[in-house]
């Protein structure tokens, strides 16, 4: 998809999010009490993300999981705006901006991918 066709098929702040890089507002995201069974995939290309299975509630504002889906479909990049590290996560298929990384989630991977509602959609099962 082109950056015109992008523009077409989401929000607003669906695309600032994702294609520009923006953070939504903590605590306004519609998926971050969600707790049906199924799948979180990126917003932009259907691609599988992260399992229900996976995700937890961090108090963080923001839809978080302990893990992401078999498959290889997150990127991972250093980030090192606003002055801070931090490692920016993607979706590998369409390079949208999903949010970022950090090493201070529950067990069994002790990670916490910290992820905008806005650059997912939820398949329940």
């Amino acid at each position: 998809m082109n950056d015109e066709q992008y523009r077409e098929k989401l929000t607003s702040e669906q695309y600032q999010v994702t294609r520009l890089k923006a953070t939504e507002p903590a605590f306004t995201g519609a998926l971050l009490h969600n707790k049906e069974t199924g799948t979180y995939v990126c917003v932009c290309c259907d691609t599988d993300l992260f399992s229900s299975d996976t995700k937890f509630d961090s108090g963080s504002g923001w839809p978080s999981f302990w893990d992401e889906m078999e498959g290889a479909n997150i990127t991972r990049e250093e980030d090192f705006s606003y002055g801070m590290h931090r490692i920016e996560v993607m979706c590998s298929a369409c390079g949208a901006h999903l949010g970022h990384l950090f090493p201070d989630g529950p067990q069994p991977t002790g990670l916490r991918y910290c992820i905008n509602s806005l650059s997912l959609d939820f398949h329940a099962d």
